[in-house]
């Protein structure tokens, strides 16, 4: 299991991760180091991990989009007015009890938004870079650790789609968790699904009140720099244009909504604002420039997983890592739960996709934990755990590429140190001990 190309290629993309080399590189040199432990040619490997990169396209120019969309709702002045509110509320608490008290607030507000976007309004991680940047400011004057506002988001992205099956927990439990379940053999309800998911849930809640209670709860104060999103010609703070600009968000967001696109949503939204404001020709194409170059390593990473994790599914070596933790297990249901969900953790640390490992997984998973004996319920809670795992955590994942985009603004939020490691800390550990805790009592 050792010589694995799946296994070597995670580690290797973590360790280069940690060691501060560029995520995209870290992909491609793990990409390329496991398809030729596999077998595959130099050239085979190098064209198979291009094919992949079109996965990744959609994503990226999502992204894009959103950047520039965030941009021009900053340039509206409407965030400006957000934060302004809040920082007026802010000034006035100098009491240090009262300052504590709406920083509590405030980051259980950041937890509603990340939970709102999954299903009340369900627009994923569009969210963060409209709100999270013109809230730094009152982050920092809170001296609110960033890692605690990352640990929030990221909470509230993953619990979400893993527990409540409405907007995206419907495409994660009911699309994907239920469908591939019982398309692999076994008889279980949609409706029984959130009961499998709650133990682990509850583990994503244990690891919040650590990050927020305890690692992070020191003040934390960050060098005082200029908001990057700011741009050369913002618009004055009227109350009318202030409404107006509120409702081209809000018909953006609908139209996203209907068309179920981010991108025409991102675009509408750009169009309407800068229609608004009155922008001419060349304040559009910088802002539209700016916001692409806030979200573009986003996009990039995004892509480069994408062709990752097709060299990974063309290695064989995902089968060949499950059935070989399998064979070292043999009957042992204790063991075998916390050996498949570390390997599910493997997975979806190299894909970034808690969504994209469920069908990857289940098909050796579901007939492996019938013939071991588990429960209905217990398979459910393992295969949805397996496939959430990492996602918090992973270099790759919009989960934490999210959070990072939104809280790096002034270059003062690293990817890894201020988001990946923790996240994968408080989320991914509780979330181990929950999943197998889940496998062995349901």
């Amino acid at each position: 299991m050792l010589t694995n190309p799946v296994l070597i290629s995670v580690v290797m993309m973590l360790a280069l991760s940690f060691i501060r080399v560029n995520v995209v590189l870290a992909l491609i040199v793990a990409a390329i180091t496991g398809g030729l432990i596999a077998g595959i040619d130099l050239q085979t490997t190098i064209a198979t991990f291009e094919q992949g990169l079109g996965d990744g396209a959609q994503i990226a120019l999502s992204y894009a989009l959103l950047g520039a969309f965030a941009v021009a709702i900053a340039h509206s002045g409407l965030t400006d007015y957000l934060a302004s509110m809040i920082i007026k509320k802010v000034v006035g608490h100098n009491d240090e009890g009262k300052a504590g008290v709406l920083r509590w607030i405030i980051l259980a507000s950041v937890v509603l938004m990340a939970i709102s976007s999954q299903n009340i309004v369900p627009v994923h991680i569009a969210f963060i870079p409209i709100l999270i940047p013109p809230l730094v400011a009152v982050f920092d004057r809170l001296e609110i650790d960033r890692r605690a506002v990352a640990c929030c988001i990221t909470f509230g992205l993953v619990t979400t789609y893993m527990f409540l099956p409405v907007g995206f927990g419907s495409i994660f439990i009911n699309q994907l968790l239920h469908r591939n379940l019982v398309d692999n053999g076994l008889i279980i309800n949609a409706t029984e699904l959130p009961t499998a998911m709650a133990i682990p849930a509850l583990g994503m809640v244990f690891g919040l009140i650590i990050a927020v209670f305890v690692s992070y709860r020191k003040p934390r104060v960050y060098a005082k720099k200029s908001n990057t999103v700011a741009t050369p010609e913002k618009s004055t703070l009227v109350p009318s244009n202030i409404i107006v600009s509120a409702l081209a968000v809000a018909a953006s967001l609908a139209i996203q909504l209907y068309s179920n696109s981010i991108i025409m949503g991102a675009l509408s939204g750009f169009v309407m604002l800068m229609l608004v404001t009155r922008a001419n020709s060349n304040t559009a194409q910088d802002l539209f420039v700016q916001g692409v170059k806030m979200m573009a390593m986003i996009g990039f990473i995004m892509i480069s997983a994408a062709g990752f994790a097709n060299v990974m599914r063309e290695t064989g070596g995902i089968p060949e890592l499950v059935n070989a933790a399998t064979a070292i297990l043999g009957n042992n249901l204790y063991l075998a739960a916390a050996m498949m969900l570390i390997v599910g953790l493997l997975i979806t640390m190299g894909i970034g996709s808690s969504f994209s490992t469920i069908p990857i997984i289940a098909a050796i998973y579901v007939p492996l934990c019938i013939e071991l004996g588990f429960s209905p319920l217990a398979i459910a809670a393992l295969v949805g755990t397996a496939a959430a795992l990492g996602d918090a955590g992973s270099p790759a994942s919009d989960s934490t590429l999210g959070p990072t985009a939104g809280l790096n603004i002034d270059g003062q939020h690293d990817h890894i140190s201020g988001t990946v490691i923790p996240t994968f800390l408080h989320f991914n550990i509780p979330l181990l001990v929950a999943g197998w805790l889940a496998a062995v009592v349901l």
